[in-house]
């Protein structure tokens, strides 16, 4: 009797998973027939669900590739653990949690908010020969210029500084000498710099390249993406009416993450706002309100101005009603005023700010010194009246 139950049971538990592997048309899940009592319960073979990687971000499937996070982790856990109180608690570095909060915050930032402004653009004319080509790389200190028509509206693309030395060096090559013995090492051509026409046009060279439209309000994580996609690392940001705007380089987007990139040719920058003896402060017209106000104080409260300006320059001309002109007093905010010490018809380069009792006329010596940029990039003198300076 014994093995006849044993081969009925082994019959009836085949029989059972038959029914639920292949259920009668009609039947669901929801209805299948129910175990009977007593009966001994079955290892079934069951679906484990796996993480969609497919939908997975970036963002988190760089923090699981580089500090060990996993794929449960959300953008909430890792804010709040980068603002823990103390560096202990995140486990992070400075420099990573710095790194890590610039990377959340990239899908927040606009373009509009890092280009390099029309005025700072440095380009040339489609017709502007090789030989002022050279001129304009070696003043710009940039790798990439932008390349126009008519005006700086109606751009062509952009020329790199690589391939304006490769089409040199192309006319320059000479023919060359007799064939090396085998296993010798063969001679590079001569050069013969001469053979350069130095004053055709650039169009004629055929060197310009594609350069990349974007309007303002575009994410910067997005025209990232677009740059590494297209391998075009220069964007102009065009307006709602075709007329260009700015102008962001790929750097200027790594920057947003990393902080600013300095090579051996970037001179050391200088402080857009600074504290004299007399507690006075000069500043520089570029100088952003926000600096401003952290180097002076709470008391340096723009109100509503600052909706509508960036700059300590735009806010004395929204002030004024006009560009003031060198030796001009605009009232700041109370009990604050300005002294322009150097402007032009365009814009406001230094200003000196004071408390209005404590005002002591400019010195000589303020009135004469340059105004310094606080961009390290932008020293260099424009190249024509609509584009002075871009990032390479």
């Amino acid at each position: 009797m014994t093995n006849l139950q044993t081969q009925a049971q082994a019959a009836a538990r085949s029989q059972l998973q038959g029914q639920v592997q292949n259920p009668p048309q009609g039947q669901t899940q929801a209805t299948k027939p129910a175990e009977p009592a007593g009966a001994e319960p079955r290892n079934l073979p069951a679906v484990v669900p796996q993480p969609d990687d497919a939908h997975e971000g970036w963002l988190m499937r760089v923090m699981r590739i580089l500090f060990g996070w996993k794929a449960a982790a959300t953008r909430a856990d890792l804010e709040m653990v980068l603002t823990a109180a103390e560096e202990s608690q995140s486990g992070f570095s400075p420099e990573e949690a710095a790194m890590l909060k610039n990377i959340l915050g990239l899908r927040e930032c606009r373009i509009e908010s890092v280009m390099v402004p029309r005025t700072d653009i440095v380009a040339v004319q489609q017709e502007i020969s090789i030989g002022a080509l050279l001129r304009v790389f070696e003043s710009a200190g940039h790798s990439r210029l932008v390349v126009y028509n008519d005006t700086l509206d109606d751009p062509t693309g952009m020329v790199h500084i690589r391939d304006l030395i490769a089409f040199m060096a192309a006319r320059a090559s000479q023919q060359p000498g007799p064939a090396a013995a085998e296993g010798e090492t063969p001679q590079p051509p001569d050069l013969n710099f001469a053979k350069i026409d130095l004053a055709m046009p650039l169009m004629t060279a055929k060197i310009v390249r594609e350069i990349l439209y974007a309007p303002p309000s575009m994410p910067a994580v997005d025209l990232l993406a677009k740059m590494q996609a297209t391998r075009i690392h220069l964007a102009l940001v065009i307006d709602e009416y075709g007329g260009t705007d700015g102008l962001v380089s790929m750097e200027d987007l790594v920057e947003l993450i990393v902080g600013d990139i300095a090579d051996e040719h970037d001179e050391r920058a200088m402080p857009a706002v600074m504290r004299q003896n007399d507690g006075s402060f000069v500043a520089n017209g570029r100088a952003s309100l926000d600096d401003v106000r952290a180097a002076i104080g709470e008391e340096f409260d723009v109100g509503e101005a600052a909706r509508d300006v960036d700059t300590l320059g735009g806010y004395l001309v929204v002030r004024a009603g006009h560009v003031p002109v060198r030796g001009e007093l605009v009232p700041g905010p109370p009990p604050f005023e300005a002294e322009v010490l150097d402007a032009d018809p365009r814009r406001v380069k230094r200003v000196k700010i004071y408390r209005a009792k404590n005002r002591r006329p400019a010195t000589p010596r303020e009135l004469a010194a340059p105004a310094k940029t606080p961009a390290t990039r932008e020293e260099a003198a424009p190249a024509n009246s609509n584009a002075p300076q871009q990032r390479p």
